[in-house]
């Protein structure tokens, strides 16, 4: 995507600069919601180890890992998603975030989210392939997929597949790290969106969702992470998907909550930021 199409983060905070050591003490907080390994030498090298191809020099590529995050957590999206673009596998998992996460709230054109989302996709692909032992080469798959089928209708979704394919995914990212929340954040949306776009018995029979189900996942993710404000608001989308008008009030319960979180950086800013809109 061209640069132009890069839209700046609009919620600059220098409480979100993780510069030097202030990274690795964070990390814990950061990544509570994706399990990410904090990528030091150490787990670079493990990384190499499994795959040769993807470089030989593990303290020069942790460096770089290290400032893609940075560039992420801060905001600068496009330089997270480009660094980690050139990383390759190694990268793949800032790159999808970093891209994601920026398409998801500062790209309008759904014509420029589709193309985002499908290279991002490819390059979860490719890290699968290349660290199928990660955890997020599959949840990252699971993510681009699952946000590319919500720029398309249901029938376009459900024709491609694409149901199956993130399922898929999450399950594989939860059967290697059971506490995963933003995985069981994306299983309980993945089932609420199903049983709210073809009904209870349909979604049952043919793919195995139930609102039951949704919630279960959905609970579990704001168990595992109280302070993340994506679990809170996809519980409250979830609620709108399963129940509508009915669970209004709930709904709105969980976005205030949401939007009163204080956020830790530039993806938590831009949660917040959404779910203090859908109350105004």
């Amino acid at each position: 995507m061209a640069k132009s199409n890069w839209a700046p983060f609009p919620h600059p905070d220098k409480g979100f600069d993780y510069a030097g050591d202030k990274l690795a003490k964070a990390w814990p907080r950061l990544h509570a919601g994706d399990q990410e390994p904090f990528p030091d030498e150490k787990h670079v090298a493990k990384l190499l180890k499994a795959n040769a191809k993807l470089g030989k020099d593990a303290g020069k590529l942790a460096t770089q890992l290290q400032d893609a995050w940075r560039a992420f957590h801060r905001g600068d999206f496009q330089q997270a998603h480009d660094t980690g673009t050139t990383l390759k596998a190694l990268g793949a998992s800032v790159a999808i975030k970093a891209g994601g996460i920026h398409a998801t709230y500062l790209v309008a054109n759904d014509k420029d989210k589709i193309t985002r989302y499908e290279a991002l996709a490819k390059l979860a692909d490719e890290a699968i392939v290349a660290l199928p032992n990660e955890t997020n080469s599959h949840y990252r798959r699971a993510f681009a997929l699952g946000r590319y089928s919500q720029c398309l209708s249901i029938t376009q979704a459900l024709t491609q597949g694409i149901a199956g394919k993130v399922k898929s995914s999450l399950d594989t990212a939860l059967k290697l790290a059971p506490k995963h929340a933003e995985a069981h954040t994306a299983l309980g949306l993945y089932h609420a969106e199903i049983v709210g776009k073809v009904g209870g018995m349909l979604a049952k029979l043919t793919y195995g969702a139930s609102a039951a189900e949704a919630d279960k996942q959905l609970h579990e993710a704001m168990k595992l992470t109280p302070d993340s404000p994506i679990a809170w608001i996809e519980y409250a989308n979830a609620l709108l998907l399963l129940h509508g008008d009915k669970r209004e009030d709930d709904a709105a319960t969980a976005y205030a909550k949401a939007a009163k979180l204080k956020p830790r950086d530039a993806m938590e800013a831009l949660d917040a930021a959404f779910a203090a809109a859908q109350i105004e």
